[in-house]
């Protein structure tokens, strides 16, 4: 079976496609994951904010 270059032109231009496409979905993946990673890390610090006021106010009374 002879494949024309065209035709290897379009079957490497559907890997780059598809490669784009699962890197896109990969990149977006990742930012939902850090987005949600910064909000916990945001709480958190606030957590501990809320006890080290809570531990200075009697000192300070």
């Amino acid at each position: 079976m002879v494949i024309s270059a065209a035709d290897r032109i379009e079957q490497a231009l559907a890997r780059i496609e598809a490669a784009a496409t699962a890197r896109a979905y990969a990149n977006a993946r990742l930012a939902r994951r850090h987005a949600l990673l910064r909000e916990r890390m945001e709480e958190a610090v606030a957590a501990i904010d809320a006890l080290i006021a809570a531990e200075a106010a009697p000192e300070q009374a």
